[in-house]
């Protein structure tokens, strides 16, 4: 057996099983609520009052056989007792008919409570009984769910994100290819998790030096914390001294710099400011605020993974092959996979999870329909840039929760007519601007026979889709949107590897290049698909954490604040504003940066007259334009990580004008920049 074979079985029984396990644990803990739910209204519908059912009830203790007259009599005596000091304290003597009535109302109530405690022991039967352990079961499933998401949040941060570091896969402006990079880049990644062990440690001492009552679980996640970046810091020293051999000699340190990962250098920016100001514990604090947030973060994960079982589905070849019989040129067949990508979009919630949860599959797809490279990367990039705007977006959700002055309907309203004019400009400068390729589409007498026939192969794929949606709606009364797409896509995906293990069994089909290949079943995939996630999930994952970190430096500098508060023109400050924007779209992840411009960038924009609808429509382009721009270029960074540094490369040395030579840059920012000056300025003609 080859050393890359134990690696890779050593990598999936310690990396890729417990992450595998984990996120079904997610899906597990989430689908438990809603089938709770279901439980107890069907308990209430088969035996009433089912919820007084649900404990073991205990006898009422009052006497339902008291005699009314002695207990009259003696509470008449109780009170010619008290004679002398009721008169002194002014008490009215009761009327002994209201004496009577008050005890036969307390027997009468008695009697009742007798009764219903009865009524329920007649009615807790054998069945009932069973019946209330299994739903008390998965009462204390939810329990556990919620009381363990904080920690399974740690758990598969640090496990992934040691997996990145021992296979060198986090995201980077360049990759490792000299021993210079490599020594560089590791020796900067491990001083950074020495820094973030360091400040979780400091942290923990401040906690505890705290008057405040610290708890049990919340030390369990100081803990997790120091043992995770423990783990993280020998991993990256590890790789410091095992240098591959496969790297070149030579090399200059500028390029060695553009090696270091992203998360590196937000470490080491924020480490070292709260270090001079003498808060040596901020990067632990606010690492700490992921866990406020740990199922939108766990949500990232799912949808990653999402992607790569995707990836081994044959569900992306099947819809790319409905428009393959028309020839459409590989400028119009770009712009269709970006407008067809822009739902998925929507419930993913982030462009840049979306690239990389499925950049690869519909790179592969644009390739093998004839595409040239600089233009499927280009379209890998922006495919996620689309959607953000568009219901259910979580994003647009956060937003409307953190602004009291927009709501939901108004901006999915607003961000309809954003999506049309981006998919406008976007259509427009592939097909006008960009295009290098003839215009000529199939017959219809010719292109339809072939579409109706691979729309009937889709039909299986849409029935299992249908089946697990209304499955879910029906059964367990959940429906498709932005909260419950992320435990239904798993299950979706799952379902659609199974048909597939059950239709293609024995089987071979072509891939997306064309090649005969043999179904490879559903084990093979789920493990596949789940080594493939491991790497991108803490990557990412620990890329968007230190983004926090990096947004609590802008806020405790008060960067913000050297800026007016406000201007007398309302087209200055959307200048300003556009500006700002797109700068923290190119070094923040998109939720944490709604977080920031939320509590300061905001109040600056209503204070000069700016909608607040029209500066949120603004904001979310002006993100995605950052997401594309030099020098950071977050998506296409991402593009890279799942398309294969080998790509871009070839990309790279194709001839051609220089439009050509740099097309997968300069197409998306002509698309998303002229979309952001019409967005930003146009409505203001109208103030």
């Amino acid at each position: 057996m080859s050393a890359l074979t134990l690696n890779r079985s050593g990598r999936e029984w310690f990396s890729s099983l417990p992450a595998c396990l984990l996120l079904l644990a997610v899906v597990l803990f989430s689908t438990s609520s809603d089938i709770h739910n279901q439980m107890l209204r069907l308990g209430e519908q088969f035996w009433s009052g089912y919820y007084k059912l649900r404990v073991d009830i205990a006898p009422p203790e009052c006497n339902p056989s008291r005699d009314i007259d002695a207990a009259v009599a003696a509470e008449l005596a109780k009170e010619s007792d008290l004679g002398d000091m009721a008169a002194l304290l002014g008490s009215v003597e009761k009327d002994p008919a209201d004496v009577r009535r008050s005890i036969e109302r307390s027997v009468a109530d008695c009697q009742a409570s007798h009764a219903s405690y009865q009524q329920l022991r007649d009615q807790l039967t054998p069945t009932v009984k069973a019946y209330r352990a299994v739903e008390l079961f998965v009462a204390d499933v939810i329990a556990l769910g919620l009381e363990s998401q904080r920690y399974i949040l740690i758990v598969v941060v640090m496990l992934c994100a040691v997996t990145a570091t021992l296979t060198r896969h986090h995201i980077a402006m360049r990759p490792m290819e000299t021993r210079l990079d490599y020594t560089v880049s590791l020796t900067l990644q491990t001083i950074a998790n020495a820094m973030l062990l360091g400040s979780s440690v400091i942290f923990r001492q401040t906690t505890l030096a705290s008057e405040a009552a610290v708890s049990a679980e919340e030390m369990m996640l100081h803990n997790l914390w120091i043992t995770g970046f423990a783990a993280l810091t020998l991993a990256s020293l590890y790789r410091l001294f095992r240098v591959p051999a496969d790297l070149a000699d030579g090399g200059s340190l500028n390029k060695a710099l553009l090696a270091v990962p992203l998360y590196t250098v937000m470490c080491l920016i924020s480490g070292t400011y709260f270090g001079l100001i003498g808060h040596a514990s901020g990067i632990g604090i606010y690492l700490g605020k992921m866990m406020e947030l740990s199922d939108m973060f766990l949500n990232v994960g799912l949808y990653v993974w999402v992607g790569m079982m995707l990836k081994q589905t044959r569900l992306a070849t099947l819809v790319f092959n409905v428009f393959r019989p028309w020839r459409l040129p590989p400028e119009m067949l770009a712009v269709v996979a970006v407008l067809v990508a822009a739902i998925p979009t929507a419930y993913t919630g982030a462009s840049g999870i979306f690239v990389i949860a499925a950049g690869a599959v519909i790179y592969s797809e644009l390739r093998a329909a004839g595409a040239r490279r600089q233009l499927a990367l280009a379209a890998t990039a922006m495919s996620g840039s689309l959607g953000v705007v568009l219901r259910p977006c979580l994003l647009v959700v956060v937003i409307a929760y953190l602004n009291r002055e927009v709501t939901t309907d108004e901006l999915f309203g607003w961000g309809i007519w954003v999506f049309v004019l981006t998919a406008v400009m976007f259509t427009a400068v592939a097909l006008a601007v960009n295009r290098q390729s003839r215009f000529e589409l199939a017959p219809a007498s010719e292109a339809w026979p072939a579409t109706l026939a691979a729309l009937r192969s889709l039909l299986p794929y849409v029935a299992v889709i249908v089946a697990v949606v209304l499955f879910y709606r029906w059964a367990l009364d959940v429906r498709m949107d932005e909260f419950s797409a992320p435990r239904l896509l798993p299950v979706i995906l799952l379902a659609i590897l199974v048909f597939e293990h059950i239709s293609l069994k024995g089987r071979s089909h072509r891939d997306a290049e064309g090649l005969e290949v043999n179904h490879q079943g559903l084990e093979r995939s789920v493990r596949t698909a789940t080594n493939d996630t491991t790497a991108e999930i803490g990557a990412l994952l620990l890329l968007l954490g230190l983004s926090v970190s990096i947004g609590g430096v802008i806020e405790r500098s008060h960067l913000m604040e050297t800026f007016p508060q406000s201007f007398d023109s309302a087209w200055s400050a959307m200048l300003l504003m556009v500006v700002i924007l797109v700068v923290l779209g190119m070094i923040m992840d998109a939720f944490g940066a709604v977080i920031l411009v939320s509590a300061t960038v905001a109040t600056i924009a209503y204070g000069s007259g700016i909608h607040p609808i029209h500066f949120w429509m603004v904001t979310l382009v002006a993100f995605e334009l950052g997401y594309l721009s030099p020098p950071v270029a977050l998506n296409h960074l991402l593009t890279r990580q799942v398309v294969g540094e080998a790509e871009v490369t070839a990309a790279q040395q194709e001839g051609g004008t220089f439009y050509q030579r740099h097309e997968r840059i300069i197409m998306p920012l002509i698309a998303m920049g002229l979309s952001l000056l019409l967005v930003a300025f146009v409505p203001l003609l109208f103030y």
